[in-house]
């Protein structure tokens, strides 16, 4: 059994499977794909997010925000994303958080919304999904300012060095790998996979982005979330069995969902 802890399934290219979600769906479980979190990236394509969670309801589930990329869309006010957090299949808050990388200029807005996505979280009891990129101080510090430790969450994607991996683990926040950790210029990702506490680590996709190798480059799917828990693996000295049982059941803690029998 596998989780897939961050995937973009609103977003998938299904041209190899005649376009059909159902078709992307029967192959996910003969992958042994037990779960998958699909998190909102705006206001636009939450729609979409949701009647994905709602139509397969043991299997995906949802998470509302705006990522911090999201410049052109429509802002999201406190009282729609408390609205929208309360719906059933929303599991958490985000994804949100900051991204110095790709945006420039003056950047309060961003860190305005990452405060506003965190106070959301904590009204509503629910963790968080973290993007930080390029941003490692400024996340830990208005994590910490906000309170956030009160209901944790998770670093995806996780793309910086183990000091950032200690403080974050220390703030109550998972450390989730996506493909990058199969890449071989990913060195500090690769330690931090290696190092993180068996209690705290997720594995992930980020599909349809960031591919794993053997597939670096081409269109990501959720099947495969195998390559990355082969690579955790590996980098930890043990099986490849340990890696799905332990990051699926850290999984169905931080996000407090009863497991699905495989």
């Amino acid at each position: 059994m596998l989780i897939d802890s961050h995937c973009h399934l609103d977003r998938l290219d299904l041209k190899p499977y005649d376009k059909d979600f159902d078709r992307f769906m029967d192959h996910a479980r003969e992958e042994r794909i037990a779960h998958m979190l699909c998190p909102g990236i705006n206001l636009e394509t939450y729609p979409r997010v949701r009647a994905l969670a709602e139509s397969y309801p043991d299997e995906i589930s949802a998470a509302v925000g705006v990522h911090p990329n999201d410049c052109k869309g429509m802002e999201i006010s406190t009282e729609q994303l408390l609205a929208y957090g309360r719906e059933e299949r929303v599991v958490a808050i985000g994804e949100t958080g900051l991204d110095y990388f790709r945006s420039e200029g003056e950047l309060d807005w961003q860190r305005a919304r990452f405060r506003q996505h965190i106070q959301v979280a904590k009204a509503l009891g629910k963790p968080l999904i973290v993007h930080s990129r390029a941003a490692k101080e400024d996340t830990l510090k208005i994590w910490a300012e906000e309170g956030a430790a009160e209901i944790g969450g998770v670093l995806h994607c996780f793309a910086e060095d183990w000091d950032m991996a200690q403080r974050a683990l220390e703030m109550n926040l998972y450390i989730s790998f996506s493909g990058i950790v199969t890449f071989k210029n990913a060195p500090e990702i690769q330690e931090v996979a290696a190092k993180v506490p068996e209690d705290r680590f997720l594995i992930e996709t980020d599909s349809p982005y960031l591919a794993p190798v053997p597939f670096r480059g081409k269109p990501n799917y959720p099947i495969y979330v195998r390559h990355v828990a082969e690579k955790v693996a590996e980098l930890r000295g043990v099986s490849f069995e340990r890696v799905a049982e332990v990051s699926a059941r850290n999984f169905y803690d931080l996000f407090t969902l009863a497991a699905v029998p495989a």
